[in-house]
This record gives structure tokens, sequence and C-alpha cells, in this order.
């Protein structure tokens, strides 16, 4: 007889072997891996259905409609609103305002559509009533309670019969029936299952909060992110007041959305126009500034990119910069100084972003190599002008994604000339579009006078 093949998996991130080891290979952690043992193979036989199939047009659309929590840019990075049985994962870093945001949610959610119930496992609820209370995010149909074990946290959902439910967070929540640790990969995976059974069954609109890991991705296993319905990431910079809530996966609205939200010691209140943030105020040109459109998902937001050339005291000039990509900003500054023909070898150049805002895409490629070439210059970029074009490394201007929402939104904020890639397509009539084919172009175009506007 064949011998029977023994498996062993890791209960912190689920790495599987055919040997026993006592480190994991996947998540190097010590004792976690144990035998797993599998029920027999069985002949599974037709049993009855819970619900009769029907044609395809005569199934109900009204129990996917969503419903607005009346927080508007939450709504928006949900496609709408709330869906009745949507179970939701929020995660984002410690302390970046996700309890202050959801606290939000389910107050007016109390207010307007129904009974919520706010569950914490990390806070008493003493804490979480002073944070309501400091926020402004108390309503007499917001239940509150402090569990981790998953048993109670059904036996509430019971007695409450909530049409909202946050749980805060899913990896502080056990279930008896299991024995492992609470927030390992076993608990995490039956504490999700039995609350997207109980969503479904009744339906209730559920948040889980999930934890993130050091490189920023959601801990627990990946399975739970197939399992929910939508999947929100919630950024934000602890020095900003910024926050964004960026849609990863949606199966009721685009999975691209973002919003935008300012975190403040009175709560967290929605941005619909955040692009000041990011914009300083002069009241002249200023040498080594250069803005442009950068698109967070769908949203078009305007950013300004500055930099400062000094002579270098040190054998190797410094190169810094903040917000930007540091492998993009070196490519750029080789490109400005082998094909622009500007002298960067003995100085040192900072670069940055104004507002916490991060510019990574290659849509900003141009915007660096005019601040730069302004500041070692002292010749500012005139005033109404944007860049848009991805610098390539034979000096040409590159196409960039969604041009004309950048062009649009350029022109709504005032500006009047955007240097851009030859052939840029439709332009807002509002706006002049100067094509630039190559890095001398772009140099000449920013600083020389705006050409007469044609009546």
């Amino acid at each position: 007889m064949a011998k029977a093949t023994q498996t062993y998996r890791c209960s912190e991130c689920g790495w599987t072997t055919a040997k026993w080891v006592g480190r994991c290979g996947e998540c190097q952690a010590w004792g976690t891996v144990a035998e797993l043992t599998g029920a027999r193979a069985s002949n599974t036989q037709a049993a009855a259905v819970t619900q009769a199939a029907r044609p395809i047009g005569s199934v109900e659309l009204e129990v996917a409609r969503s419903r607005p929590t009346g927080v508007g840019e939450f709504d928006r990075a949900l496609g709408g609103g709330l869906v009745q049985g949507a179970v939701i994962l929020l995660a984002g870093e410690p302390g970046v305002g996700k309890s202050t945001l959801l606290l939000d949610v389910t107050a007016r959610w109390a207010h307007e559509a129904g009974r919520a119930l706010y569950v914490t496992g990390e806070e008493s609820t003493a804490q979480v009533r002073l944070r309501a209370e400091r926020t402004g995010a108390v309503a007499d149909a917001l239940f509150l309670t402090a569990e981790t074990d998953l048993a109670a946290v059904l036996t509430h959902i019971d007695e409450v019969a909530p049409s909202l439910i946050v749980l805060d967070s899913v990896q502080t929540v056990s279930s008896p029936a299991v024995d492992s640790a609470a927030g390992s990969v076993t608990q995490v995976r039956e504490v999700a299952a039995a609350l997207i059974r109980a969503a479904k069954e009744r339906g209730i609109a559920t948040i889980l909060v999930g934890h993130v890991t050091k490189d920023g991705g959601i801990a627990g296993p990946r399975v739970l992110e197939h399992l929910v319905d939508v999947v929100l990431q919630f950024e934000g910079d602890r020095h900003s007041r910024l926050r964004m809530v960026r849609t990863v996966k949606n199966r009721y609205g685009p999975a691209d959305e973002v919003g935008c939200f300012d975190l403040s010691d009175s709560g967290i209140t929605s941005l619909a126009d955040p692009t000041g943030l990011f914009l300083s105020q002069h009241a002249a040109a200023v040498p080594g500034t250069c803005i442009t459109v950068t698109l967070e998902g769908r949203r078009p937001l305007l950013g300004e990119v500055q930099a400062l050339v000094a002579p270098s005291a040190l054998a190797t000039p410094r190169r810094a910069n903040s917000g930007l990509d540091s492998s993009r900003v070196s490519m750029v500054l080789a490109v400005l100084e082998r094909r622009g023909g500007v002298k960067l070898g003995g100085s040192d150049v900072y670069t940055s972003t104004v507002g916490g805002a991060k510019l990574s895409e290659p849509a900003a490629d141009l915007a660096v190599l005019l601040a730069v070439a302004g500041a070692e210059a002292g010749t500012p970029t005139r005033n109404g002008v944007i860049a848009l074009g991805e610098v390539g490394l034979a000096g040409e201007i590159r196409h960039v994604t969604g041009l004309q929402r950048r062009l649009a939104e350029a022109e709504r904020m005032g500006f009047t000339t955007a240097l851009v890639p030859a052939d840029p397509g439709t332009v807002p009539s509002g706006i002049q579009a100067v094509e630039v084919a190559d890095v001398g172009q772009a140099l000449a175009a920013a600083s020389r006078p705006a050409p007469p506007q044609i009546p």
C-alpha cells in the first residue's frame, strides 16, 4: 500500500511543507509549523438547494443598491455608499485615523439609516466614548461594545439587530473553537468567515478593520481579501492632515477611486476639493517651483514640485528628496545634465513636494526637470503654467495617461498654459497647450514670455 503523505502548515502565514521544521520558511516564525490533518475524500451527493435558479432578468436589483452613509468622500470610495450584506475590509497603519473615520460613519448612519453596532477589541468603551464626544459622533441608535470573543459578537448582533456593523479590528477577535492565538491565520479566517456568513444571511453591511504589515500590505491570509466585497486602503502621513481612502477592490463600483479627508483635533471631515493643500501661495514667481497634475485613482489633483540647488562643500554632492520617487528624480537629473546642458556635478540638489503629496508617477518628470533647472539658473517658471510629461533617457517628452482630465482640472484651477508632449489631442478651450518634444524645447518654453491671447 502507498504510504500516506503528511503535510505541515504554518499557523501564522499558511506556508506548507512535506517535512516538519522548527522555523517557518515564509514568515520566519519559530514553533508555528504543525501537522495538517486532512479529511477523507468522499463522494458528494446532490442535496436540496437554498434558492432555485431563476432567469437573470427576474433577479431583484434593490438588494444591490447602495445607500449613502453621509460621509461624502467615503461614499465616493465605496462607489456610492453601503450595500446591504456587503463586507468591507479597511486597512491602514496604526494611528492613521481608521477608528475616527468609522466612528463618524457609524454615527451618521445611526442618525439617518438605522441601528449601528460598533465592536471594539483594541480599546475600552470609555475610550471610544471620549473620542465620540470630541468629534461629535454620539447617536442614540449607535450601540457600542468591547468584545474579543466571536461567540459574544454574534450574540450582540442577535440582540441589537443592526443594519451596520463595524469590527475594530478583525485581528483582535478569536473563536474558542479554534486552537490558536488571536490574530493568527486560522483565527482571522474563522472570524471573517463567521461574520461574512452573518452579514450575507441577514443583509447587514459589515466593515472589518485590518492591520497592516511593516511593508504596508494587509496582514493575515490573502484569502481574506478574496472573501470580502470591498477592500479599502487608508493612507496618510503622520505629519500631514491629509488622509486618503484608496479603493483596491470593489464589487459594487469602480476599483480605482480615492476619497480625501482632513484629520484634525475636532475629527475627520471630507475634502471635496483638496487641491489647495498641495499648492503654496507666492506673491511672485519663485525660481525652483513648478506645478503639475497627478492622478489619484480617477481624481486629478494639482501638486507643486520645489527644488533647491546649492554649492556643495562635500566631495560627493547630496541628492535629497521628499514626496518624490528617488530613482526617477536621479534619472531626471542625469537627463537634465546630459541632454539639457545644466551642470549639477558640484551642487547639492534638494527636491520636495508641498503639503505631504506623493508624486511617484512618470507624469511629474517634466515638472521636476523644470523646477531643478529653474533653481540652478535662478529663473522662475512663469505664472499660470503647468508641466505634464514623462522624460525619457534620450531627452524626449513622452505622453502620459489621462491628459485630458489633467488639463481640465488645471483649467478649473485657473491655469492658462500647459507644457505637454506633442500631439496632446483635445485640449480644453480655456487653456493653451504648448507642445514640447524634448528637454531643450521644454526649458525654452518654461521661461519665455507667454504669447498674446487671440480674442
